[in-house]
């Protein structure tokens, strides 16, 4: 594992504490059992959304000013139930863990189906002196991996399994399986990890220049969740509108046939208003 860099935020003791009553999660000293269940945590409770970055960008002239940075965010999650995409997710989430006394450092990543390197942020943590990927920046649940093997290895989660493939010096391949409601049988490549730290300024850099005009998730509405154990999706790209979920097993599809915004809503706890707002910038039935 690399050294880390850059001085990273850390979320002061209150907001900490009240980030961790909205997660369920209590203190403790910092190890893979905690952090395995901050990772569940997040994902059951925190949405990947676009909303509340289109919303964002849409009321804001100035491109530097877009970013949601951690506070921000935290009170987007409490107050409002909204949540992010990778960059801002990610950021967020870490400065959570380093208030825990967490020890790592970011990575900016890629991935195949987007032409722009570092398109896709992560976490790498190190416990015991053991490197771990905690990622909460993907749309679909990712398991907390160790990347301490140099073989391919693949881990089993509730809802897919998590493969992590070495392919050179500080690069993993991290894939899902099964893959996605187009192809089930095939397993999905989830992006390629690049083991590198990225030190804030270069970090922040990023999560800025996402909002500009080659800014991912800007133009369509996304919002994903794990409740009660099943991944829910909306995206205003799926005409007509519906809810997809994902038990483990099979990909369902239920049509919305009533008010978008209040439907999604009420699904994936999102405020409705935020819904709106972002359904309206995006040209979307709402």
């Amino acid at each position: 594992m690399a050294a880390a860099t850059g001085r990273y935020p850390v979320l002061d003791t209150a907001l900490a504490d009240a980030t961790l009553a909205h997660l369920g999660v209590g203190r403790a000293a910092p190890d893979v059992v905690l952090l395995d269940a901050l990772v569940a945590a997040f994902k059951a409770r925190v949405p990947w959304e676009s909303a509340t970055r289109i919303v964002k960008r849409a009321a804001t002239a100035d491109t530097a000013a877009c970013p949601r940075w951690p506070e921000e965010f935290w009170a987007d999650v409490i107050e409002r139930g909204g949540g992010g995409t990778c960059y801002e997710s990610n950021y967020a989430f870490f400065a959570l863990l380093r208030a825990l006394g967490y020890d790592g450092y970011l990575t900016l990543n890629n991935m195949r189906d987007v032409a722009r390197p570092g398109c896709h942020a992560a976490i790498v943590l190190s416990l015991g002196g053991e490197p771990w990927l905690a990622d909460v920046g993907l749309s679909r649940p990712l398991a907390l991996l160790s990347l301490r093997a140099r073989e391919p290895r693949t881990w089993p989660a509730p809802l897919h399994r998590c493969t992590v493939h070495p392919t050179g010096p500080d690069t993993y391949e991290i894939g899902l399986e099964p893959g996605t409601s187009a192809d089930p049988t095939r397993a999905a490549h989830a992006y390629t990890l690049l083991d590198r730290p990225v030190d804030d300024a270069a970090y922040r850099a990023a999560v800025t220049a996402d909002y500009g005009p080659d800014g991912l998730f800007l133009d369509q509405l996304i919002v994903s969740r794990v409740i009660d154990g099943v991944l829910w999706r909306f995206t205003t790209n799926r005409r007509p509108p519906a809810l997809v979920s994902f038990d483990g097993t099979e990909w369902a599809e239920r049509s919305v046939t009533t008010d978008v915004a209040e439907t999604v809503a009420d699904r994936f706890g999102v405020d409705a208003a935020t819904l709106q707002a972002a359904l309206g910038a995006v040209g979307a039935p709402h």
